[in-house]
């Protein structure tokens, strides 16, 4: 990867609260508190087909339609695609702001709560002293773990009424055998 372009993609992933650099599978990654959130593929080994690249974490459901979209720019990359994590092609049509915001998600995706709520919606990290944006909508594995733990509460006061019920009726057969 020329130095510049290297140059770029470290700039914005070191500039997320907390980023640091970490050197694994002879590439550089990018992590938060050890949670890898971007990877670099380069054009030379077998990860990078040829083209230099860069590997985010996504939201379940974007790789698909992020790949379908724009075939030229986006991919599944090997090994982490199952997960979900969509590749981008790092060259001299990168749209750098779209990969800005592409690693913040990444980013907010892996590290833990108050650092991800750190960051202003463009993706660079809010002043101390600004106000944090609202909180973004549920994803969906918050949205099903809330959905489970109601079913578990309502499950839990559905045997605790039929206990107590049961109680009551050997109470008052009880009470007629006297």
């Amino acid at each position: 990867m020329p130095p510049s372009l290297i140059a770029k993609l470290r700039r914005l992933a070191l500039a997320l609260p907390e980023a640091h650099e970490v050197e694994a599978w002879g590439e550089p990654t990018f992590r938060v508190r050890n949670k890898l959130f971007a990877m670099h593929a380069a054009a030379g080994n077998h990860h990078g087909e040829g083209r230099e690249a860069v590997w985010c974490k996504a939201a379940p459901g974007n790789q698909g339609l992020m790949v379908a979209a724009a075939p030229d720019r986006f991919f599944v990359p090997p090994y982490v695609g199952p997960s979900g994590w969509i590749g981008i092609w790092l060259d001299a049509r990168t749209d750098w702001s779209e990969l800005t915001v592409l690693l913040s998600e990444s980013y907010r995706l892996v590290a833990p709560k108050r650092l991800a709520a750190a960051l202003s919606g463009d993706g660079v990290s809010a002043a101390p002293s600004a106000k944090l944006p609202a909180a973004a909508s549920p994803t969906p594995r918050a949205k099903a773990a809330k959905a489970a733990k109601a079913a578990k509460a309502a499950k839990a006061a559905k045997a605790a009424k039929a206990a107590k019920a049961a109680k009551a009726a050997k109470a008052a057969k009880a009470k007629r055998a006297r």
